[in-house]
C-alpha cells in the first residue's frame, strides 16, 4: 500500500531531522527515510559520545545529545520515519510529485523530496573473505532487520564493535549456538556489553574465539561452517549464519542512477532554495555542492530553512506564505505546543 505525504526526506541525520522543523512550521507533512536502524545518521551511527563544539548556544554538546534534542524538537510535527531502508528509485508521477520505492518495495509518494543523506547511504564493508559474495544476502548479513529470521540457526557474528556486541547479546537468547569472532581480546565496544558477553561465555552460552575468518565452507549460498585462524591455528566453527560488522563506508548509492547533475559525487544546487537539476528534489546538508560550500552541521540547517519555503510554494501553490518568528507568532507557539 502506497503511503502519501508533503515531503519524503532521505536522511536522517541532524539536517534531516531540522529540515522536519522547518517544514512542520509551514504545516507540511513529513517522512523519512534513513539505511540505519534509527535517527541520527553518522552521529549516532560513528560517533554519538563525540562532543561538537560549533553548535549555536551550545559551547559542548555530543552528537548523540544533538540528536535527542531535534528528537524533541520536531515531536510537535509527528515525522514518520522508514528505518533500514534505502531509497532505491526515484520516480516522477503524472501529477508532477515523485514516487520513491525502497530496497523491500515500499512506495511512498510526496510532492516534494528532500536528499539529506550526508555524504550517501551508509554502507557495510565486506570483510577480505574469498567467495563471501556467493553467500550475501541467503546466508550472510550485514545487518539485522528482523531478530526472528534468525531464530533457531547457528550465528557467528564477527566484529569488536558496539554493533557485534549488541546483535550478539540479543541474538544469542534464539539462537541455537552463537560464537563471537574478534581478532582480539579487546573490545571497542561498551564496557557493560563486554562484559556481559564475557559473563556468557563463562556459563558457556556463547562461544568467543580470536581470530580471523579465512574460509566459508557450504553451498548454493547456503553456510555450513567458517574457519577462523587464532593464535593456535585454523579452528572450524558450524555456522548457518554469518554476520560481519566490519563498520561503514559512505556511498552516494542509487541516488546517483536518479539522473542528477553531479559535482565529484555531490549534488550541485543554487542557494536560494537548495533545489538539484530536478525541479522539486532538494538537496541539503554535506551531500550538496555550491560554491562557497562549507560541510557544517551549521550550514545544513540554514540550507533546511530555505529549503522549506520553497516547499511550501510547491505543495500549497498559490497559498500567501506569511513570513513569522517563533518568538511573537501565537500561531507558531500552538504548533510547537509552547502557547
Amino acid at each position: 500500500m502506497t503511503k502519501k505525504t508533503d515531503v519524503i526526506i532521505i536522511g536522517a541525520g541532524p539536517v534531516g531531522l531540522f529540515a522536519v522543523f522547518e517544514l512542520g512550521l509551514l504545516d507540511l507533512k513529513c517522512h523519512l527515510i534513513d539505511i540505519l536502524d534509527r535517527p541520527g545518521g553518522q552521529c549516532a551511527e560513528l560517533y554519538p559520545e563525540k562532543p561538537i563544539y560549533d553548535i549555536p548556544a551550545w559551547p559542548s554538546i555530543s552528537a548523540q545529545g544533538l540528536v535527542d534534542k531535534l528528537m524533541e524538537q520536531i515531536a510537535p510535527f509527528h515525522p514518520e520515519f522508514t528505518f533500514n531502508r534505502m531509497v532505491s528509485s526515484l520516480e516522477k508521477l503524472e501529477d508532477g510529485g515523485y514516487r520513491v520505492t525502497t530496497d523491500e518495495g515500499e512506495t511512498i509518494e510526496a510532492r516534494v523530496i528532500v536528499i539529506a543523506a550526508g555524504g550517501g547511504s551508509f554502507q557495510p564493508k565486506r570483510p577480505p573473505i574469498p567467495g563471501i559474495e556467493a553467500y550475501e544476502g541467503k546466508s550472510v548479513f550485514y545487518s539485522v532487520r528482523h531478530m526472528e529470521d534468525f531464530r533457531g540457526h547457528d550465528l557467528l557474528v564477527v566484529g569488536g564493535g558496539d554493533s557485534a556486541l549488541d546483535w550478539t547479546l540479543n541474538l544469542q537468547p534464539i539462537a541455537n549456538s552463537l560464537t563471537l569472532v574478534h581478532r582480539r581480546p579487546e573490545f571497542r565496544a561498551a564496557p557493560d556489553s563486554v562484559n556481559k558477553m564475557y559473563a556468557l561465555h563463562e556459563r558457556k552460552e556463547l562461544g568467543f574465539e580470536v581470530g580471523q575468518v579465512t574460509a566459508l565452507n557450504g553451498s548454493d549460498g547456503q553456510l555450513e561452517s567458517a574457519v577462523v585462524k587464532g593464535p593456535e591455528g585454523p579452528v572450524e566453527i558450524k555456522c548457518t549464519r554469518l554476520l560481519p560488522f566490519f563498520g561503514l563506508t559512505m556511498k552516494l548509492g542509487p541516488i546517483a542512477e536518479w539522473g542528477l547533475n553531479l559535482h565529484e559525487n555531490l549534488i550541485p544546487v543554487d542557494t536560494e532554495k537548495f533545489e538539484t537539476s530536478i525541479p522539486g528534489v532538494f538537496a541539503i546538508g554535506d551531500i550538496n555542492w555550491y560554491p562557497g560550500k562549507l560541510k557544517l552541521i551549521l550550514s545544513g540547517f540554514h540550507e533546511a530553512a530555505l529549503m522549506a519555503q520553497a516547499a511550501k510554494r510547491i505543495v500549497n501553490p498559490g497559498e500567501r506564505i506569511i513570513f513569522q518568528y517563533t518568538t511573537s507568532s501565537t500561531n507558531l507557539q500552538k504548533k510547537l505546543g509552547v502557547a
